[in-house]
This record gives structure tokens, sequence and C-alpha cells, in this order.
């Protein structure tokens, strides 16, 4: 695939993105959009669910790196590629290399969760684990590539990367002909760079939202700045936007073409992932739950029919089990008090059937006999249910109450 270079950089034009969606025929699929009835409501417009969490591999890292192992010459095959990621990078690089029969070397952080470790290796790559973050994982691979000669494939910083992932915005236009916005999570910008080229080249007038974690948004003081600009220490469950530096040929494309980049806090994901799989039925990873978040957090700011792209589904079961808890906390799912009782037989099973006629669930409950502060008949109460949302946690306070217990907290 040939790219137009210009005095800034290399070009990427709408020939070149569909010129990858060929090339990816038969390979990626052209996953579903889904509409969503309560993101719908809350909008006030049609908004619609760009399921790449149901992509080969689980994400929409395939589509860029099968067009960058595509485009490589038969003597940089033969040398074999090399690539470092925590995830869905690693586990697009190693089903490309598979389908077309390229050796694969991947480099993970020795902490990585294990099942992304293993898609990884099953895909056909030889997996090293190697330091404790990515950019020491990173540093590991560039040295094996410069040593052995292997071709190192960037997660985002590359035309031929940029190109494959545009073929989302062309689905999406084909799919959602009538869109007027666009919202998708950014972490180096192959995917927000991508969609935006691909996108404005044949309707100017959508709005493209870039979305990061509040954590790890290193795009709004780069944009500020006029350059990509590095964030000492991103913190952020969303590791699939976890990203310290925006990549220089993305970012350039970003600055131009993308109209607007909005941060969601931790809170916001959590909710939002909790809302994809009990409304939507759908698993979605947190960084791939950032469009949602951005809707949720200011739902009349987006101007519709919206399409949000859930850009990946690979989440760590247990991530996902503690993900989800937040997520039900944020949403005034859980309720945590205390109680002071009478410290005498009967006195908690006549509070648990308070609790089941206020229909609150018990999830956890400990005595405290040894305070100082309680006098020698009282016992303190700590309780956390689960609630049916804010409004009901109210309602259970009140039931309480009403029954004449005395909440201290």
């Amino acid at each position: 695939m040939m790219f137009r270079a210009t005095a800034r950089h290399p070009a990427l034009i709408l020939d070149d993105v569909r010129g990858a969606q060929k090339m990816l025929s038969g390979v990626a699929r052209a996953t579903a959009l889904e509409g969503s009835r309560h993101l719908t409501e809350l909008v006030g417009a049609p908004v619609h669910l760009k399921c790449e969490n149901l992509q080969r591999t689980g994400s929409f890292k395939l589509r860029g790196a099968y067009v960058r192992i595509s485009g490589l010459t038969p003597v940089e095959r033969a040398a074999g590629v090399v690539a470092a990621s925590a995830g869905n990078h690693a586990q697009g690089v190693a089903l490309a290399s598979s389908l077309l029969g390229v050796r694969s070397t991947v480099f993970m952080p020795v902490g990585a969760p294990l099942p992304k470790v293993a898609a990884t290796q099953e895909y056909g790559a030889e997996v090293r684990l190697h330091g404790q973050v990515v950019d020491e994982t990173l540093a590991a691979a560039q040295e094996y590539a410069e040593r052995t000669g292997a071709v190192f494939i960037h997660p985002f910083d590359h035309p031929d990367i940029i190109a494959g992932q545009g073929t989302v915005g062309l689905e999406i236009l084909e799919q959602c002909p009538e869109v007027r916005t666009i919202v998708v999570g950014i972490g180096g910008g192959g995917l927000a760079a991508g969609i935006a080229v691909a996108v404005k080249a044949l309707r100017p007038d959508i709005r493209i939202v870039g979305v990061q974690a509040e954590g790890a948004a290193a795009y709004p003081p780069s944009l500020a700045a006029g350059h990509p600009v590095s964030l000492d220490d991103p913190v952020t469950m969303a590791d699939g936007i976890k990203v310290a530096r925006p990549g220089d040929v993305p970012f350039t494309f970003i600055e131009e073409l993308v109209d607007e980049v909005r941060t969601v806090s931790e809170d916001e994901l959590s909710s939002a992932l909790l809302l994809c799989l009990e409304r939507a039925k759908l698993v979605v990873e947190p960084a791939g739950a950032s469009p949602v978040a951005a809707l949720l957090s200011d739902p009349k700011a987006f101007r519709g029919p919206v399409v949000a792209v859930l850009s990946g589904g690979n989440v760590d079961p247990l991530l996902l089990q503690r993900v989800l808890r937040h997520g039900m906390s944020a949403a005034g799912r859980y309720l945590s008090l205390r109680l002071r009782l009478t410290d005498r037989p009967g006195a908690l099973a006549t509070l648990l059937a308070a609790l089941t006629v206020a229909d609150a669930n018990v999830l956890d409950i400990s005595h405290v006999r040894t305070d100082p502060r309680l006098g020698l008949t009282e016992v303190e109460v700590d309780l956390h249910l689960e609630t049916k949302g804010p409004r009901h946690c109210e309602e259970v306070e009140a039931a309480l109450r009403a029954e004449g217990y005395r909440v201290i907290g």
C-alpha cells in the first residue's frame, strides 16, 4: 500500500482505507451495529453500538495488524515480526501473522492476565514475558527487533495500522448512513485517526468525538501544545487506552480531523461497562466502554444519530468482577450502613426481617462489640447491601429508621 508523503506527515487518504478494506475481506468481520434503547432515551436521538468487541481476537486490532504485516516485503516477512502489548494488539498481531504465514514474537508484561497470554499463544505467537510495565516490555521488543532483524509492529504509530483501523469508519457509514456523531475511545490514536480519515473524506459534516480516561488523557495537553506530550504516570483501569504519549502519525490526523476530545472518570467507565453488560448483553472491556461513558456523562451534548464504537471485549474475569462491583457502587446499587442495636437474642433476625421487607439483599454483615464508645448492652452492625439504585437506597434507610433503628454511618 502506498502513502503519499507531505511536509508534515505521511499522507493517508480515503483510497488507502478502501484498499485496506479490500485486503481485509474474508479476514476481519464486518461487525454488527446494535441499537441501544436506553442510550437513545438518554440522548434523545438514535444511538447505535459498533460492536468491535465481537471482532476476531476480541478487538479492532486485527484490522491494522493484518494490513501492516501484509505490506511487508518477502525479505521482511522471512525475518518475522515482533510486537509489545498487554493484550489486544498482541492477539491481533499473533492471528494476522498466522494467517499470513509469518513468524511472530510478542513481548507481554510479567503481570499480563493469563487468559490474554494464553490467547496470544493459541493464535500462534511465541510469547515472552518481560517487564512490569508496558514501557519496559516495549523497550525489550524494540531491542529484540534490532538484534534479530524482526520487523517491529507498532500498535498505532504507522500509516498501515491507521488505514486498517479506518475500515471501521467505512463500515459505520455503510451500516448507518444517517449518522451525525461518531464517538470513539483514544489511546495512542490509531483507531480514531483511521475513522476520522475515512469518515471526513466522505462526510465532513459528521462530528467525531474522541474519549480518554481522565487519568490517562495525553491528548488534551498535546492538542493544546500542538505536538505530542508525555504523561508521567497514566493511571486507569482502561488498559486499552492507557497510553502515556500520543503517536506522532495519528496525532496529526486527530489534530486536524477529530472535532473534540472528552475525558471520563473511572466511575463513569465502570457504569458504562455495567450498562453494556446489563442492557446490551455485551461484554466490553473498560477501554471499549469509554464512548458509552461519555454518552452517560453528558447525553445532551451529542447530536444524533450517534454511533459509539465498542473497541474491544478482552477483559480479564478478575478485573471484570472488580469493575462490576465498582460500577454497581457508582450507580448507587450498593449501600453501606452502620447501625447500633441492643445486644440481645433475636435482634439480628429482626433487623434482617426488616431488610427483607425493604427488598434489600445483604451481601456482607459484621458485628462490632469491642468499640469503647459502645454501652454494655450495645452492638454495632456493619451492613453491605445490594439495592435497585439511589432511590431504593433512600427507601431502605427510611424503612430502617421507621422501625426505630439508629443509622450512624
